[in-house]
Parts: C-alpha cells; structure tokens; sequence
C-alpha cells in the first residue's frame, strides 16, 4: 500500500512539473505571437505535443582512412590516427567485406604538374644491345607530369604475435607516372614516357605507439611500355622499414634486389649503378595540417662514382575542396623516369596534388 502511495505522489508531481510547463508555454506563445493567429496556434499545438524523443547518433562503421577515432561514442574522448597507421591501416579499422577486395586508397603522392627540365633527353640509351635511339627526339624542356598512385589490400591476419609483429595485411598497389609533351604541337604532343609498376606488398605491423610501427615485404615490377630501343624495365624484391614520431614525422626506409634476367633480355643492365639500391621518403606534416613536405632519397651506395637522385615535394591545402592541395615538386639526379634512368638532370614542377593521408 505504501508502495502505492508513493507512486501516485510520483505520477502527480510529474503531471504538475508537466501543467506547469504547459502553462508556461502558453503564456510565452500568447505573448510572442500576439498579433499573428497561425503562428500563435503552431505555438500552442507545440506547446500541448508531448516532448520529443531526442535520438542518439549511430556510430558508423570505422574507415581505415579516418584521422580521428571514436571508440564509443560521446563518452571516450577521440584518439587521432597517425599518418602510417592510416597509410597501412596498422590498427585494423577495415569497413569492408572480409570476403571480398579492399577499396581503393592512396599509395604514393597523386599530383598533376607543369614541370621543366634543365637538360632535355632526346637521344636515350642503354648499354643493352640495340637500345640506343638514333634520332633525335626533338623534346620539349617544358611538359606536363602526373602521377597516378593507390592500393587496396588483399587480406589480412590479426594477432599473429611472430617476432614481436602483431599483424599481417597483404595490399595489392600500382603507381603510373608519366610525362607529357602537352605544348609540343609541332610532333603531336606525344606522352614522351610512361613507367608503370605494379605491386605486391606485405605488410607486418609491430603495434607500437612510436619508433618502428611497421615491415614492408614486397616485390616490384616497373617498365614503360616501349618498343627497342626505348623499352625499359626491371623487377626487385625489397624489404621496408616504417618509422614514425610525434604524429608529424615518418620516414620509411627501403633497400631491394633486382631480379637477375638473362643478357639477351636486359634492356638497362646497369641501373643499379644509376637509380641505385635503396631510397628513403621522410614526411613531415605539422598538427594544424597547413602544409606537408616530402624528401625522397635514393642512392647507388657506391664509394666510387656514387650516384643518386633527390625529390623534394611541398603542398598545403587550397580553396578547392578537401580533396586538393597545391603542390611543388624539385627534383636533381638520375632516374627522373625510367627511360631518363642514367640521365641526369634538374626539374622543378608546380600544379595539384590529390587525396592524400
């Protein structure tokens, strides 16, 4: 009986709080909208419905390529994602179907440029028999140069706990660079080169916070697509090493071996002595993301007659969407494409830059 009564006390003190809110509501509509009848009359129907269901947002599945991170939703505070482990998705945040490919995401840098060269190419050659061009190409030093670069992986495996990684993910990767003599009206305005690679990739992440955050295993093939005597192209396995600090700086590190292939077949045999054994990317994007650079280096590792190439890229965002950047580009050394492998050279490129984490 008393539980009863206590109820019944319950129940009235809520419909007296509710009559005089209603009442409250009332004299607020019949004073604000006096002089207006359907507005006053929209006023009271409010006033009179019963409050509304406020809804809770619904979390979303995770993207492997959001920033931030939400584990539960309005009670765990956002835990930013670094730039690796959105690269390399090291934290597992895929939102696909296990069963089925990964989506496409960002590999190296997209861009698209206007880029001039100091020294033209126009007679390219290899050591390989019959890989000497006899005519000029008559090149213009002006031309456009884009960049085309994604991936999507393949499957993957959680916890493996093998030599301290804690994850493996297997990405399949392409990149296409290429030059076009988009002013060279007088010979067509032919695409002067194109270097395609393909790419298999395994990647075996550490689950560290810093410091190294990850192990690439890979294999690479790159050609361009021409005839003799401009045909060019090689395979090489590498292993890469990924290391970040701070959120902002990354570098990752990467040494190869080039798959032997038989004389006949070779069309540079010697480009390693040119575009080298190993390369080296560090990045560096500051926290407020009002710029971001990239520093490519590459190296034969030689003592004597050491050779290399350096790239130096800048971009900060424009007011063109959040998909687009403004993008610089210098480069200096051999190996600006592949048919320019033993051709040295200084390049400076401005233009766009595309989605990139």
């Amino acid at each position: 009986m008393k539980n009863s009564n206590k109820f019944n006390i319950l129940v009235c003190i809520l419909a007296a709080q509710s009559a005089y809110a209603s009442a409250e509501s009332f004299a607020q509509c019949a004073k604000i909208f006096r002089n207006n009848d359907v507005e006053r009359l929209k006023c009271f129907d409010n006033a009179a419905s019963p409050a509304p269901v406020i809804s809770q947002p619904v979390a979303r599945a995770p993207h492997e390529d959001d920033e931030y991170l939400a584990p539960t939703m309005l009670t765990t505070p956002m835990t930013k994602r670094s730039y690796l482990t959105r690269a390399w998705n090291l934290d597992d945040m895929t939102s696909h179907d296990e069963s089925k490919l990964g989506r496409l995401i960002p590999h190296r840098q997209s861009y698209l440029l206007i880029s001039k060269t100091n020294k033209v190419n126009n007679l390219p050659a290899s050591p390989a028999a019959g890989h000497t061009t006899l005519v000029s190409n008559d090149l213009d030093a002006l031309e456009a140069k884009f960049q085309l670069s994604f991936k999507a992986d393949i499957g993957s495996q959680k916890d493996i706990d093998f030599l301290d990684f804690k994850t493996l993910r297997v990405w399949g990767a392409y990149t296409q660079q290429s030059n076009w003599q988009v002013l060279n009206a007088r010979n067509s305005s032919p695409f002067r080169e194109t270097n395609y690679e393909p790419e298999l990739i395994a990647t075996l992440g550490t689950g560290s916070a810093s410091g190294l955050k990850l192990v690439n295993l890979g294999f690479a093939h790159q050609s361009n697509g021409h005839r003799v005597p401009e045909s060019r192209s090689w395979n090489r396995v590498y292993v890469q090493g990924g290391w970040e600090w701070n959120d902002s700086m990354s570098i990752l590190a990467r040494g190869w071996y080039r798959i032997p292939e038989k004389p006949l077949q070779d069309d540079n045999p010697d480009i390693e002595a040119y575009v080298g054994l190993a390369d080296l990317v560090a990045r560096w994007e500051p926290a407020d993301k009002s710029q971001a650079t990239v520093l490519l280096l590459r190296n034969n590792l030689r003592l004597g007659q050491n050779r290399g190439f350096v790239q130096f890229d800048w971009s900060m965002p424009i007011a063109l969407g959040n998909a687009s950047r403004l993008h610089a580009q210098v480069t200096s050394g051999f190996g600006e494409s592949l048919i320019d492998y033993n051709h040295r050279q200084n390049t400076f490129g401005l233009g766009f830059s595309f989605r990139e984490w």
